[in-house]
């Protein structure tokens, strides 16, 4: 049996119950999680941000509490893991934000101040209301940007993880990114 075969076996084993199976998995997963979790942290200051572990970690929490989740295969399964790290930076970013509106200050002179961090903070909730308000008009070109952005998948990979042809998602990611555009202006 091939990794994949065996992702999507481990998967469908635990949505049957076997907790065992979710440790039997984790182990496969690790490092693609890790690879999705380095790219979504490009751009974040080291010191201000989860490092690439610690985003595995959290988001291997929330997976692991997904009791709701009837998991479909591999390509759903990271497109699970994608949505659950987007959440986690959206909300570490928000935090930064109130920080910086305000709450617990903390005395540093200006040349510790890492303006391009904050701005990129400020721009990852900008594209999480974004895509908030694209899922109210349209949900598929929503959850196209996360499995291709923050996901990392291929058009291919996004395909089967939404239940679509490879065409259809490239399709909708050139619309999601000009709505995106537009709406980010």
């Amino acid at each position: 049996m091939n990794g994949e075969h065996d992702i999507t076996g481990l998967l469908l084993a635990w949505r049957a119950g076997d907790r065992d199976a979710l440790d039997r998995l984790f182990p496969l997963v690790y490092e693609e999680l890790r690879g999705i979790a380095h790219r979504q942290l490009r751009g974040e200051h080291p010191e201000r941000s989860l490092g690439t572990t610690g985003l595995v970690h959290e988001a291997y929490l929330k997976l692991v509490d997904q009791t709701r989740v009837q998991w479909v295969d591999r390509a759903h399964f990271f497109a699970v893991a994608a949505r659950a790290m987007r959440r986690i930076l959206v909300d570490q970013a928000r935090r930064r934000g109130a920080l910086k509106r305000g709450g617990a200050p903390k005395r540093v002179s200006l040349s510790d101040v890492p303006v391009a961090i904050e701005q990129r903070a400020d721009t990852l909730v900008a594209l999480d209301e974004a895509l908030t308000e694209l899922a109210g008009v349209d949900e598929r070109l929503s959850r196209v940007v996360e499995c291709r952005f923050f996901g990392g998948l291929t058009e291919e990979e996004t395909a089967e993880a939404l239940g679509v042809t490879a065409r259809t998602v490239r399709r909708d990611w050139t619309k999601a990114k000009g709505w995106l555009q537009r709406a980010l202006r």
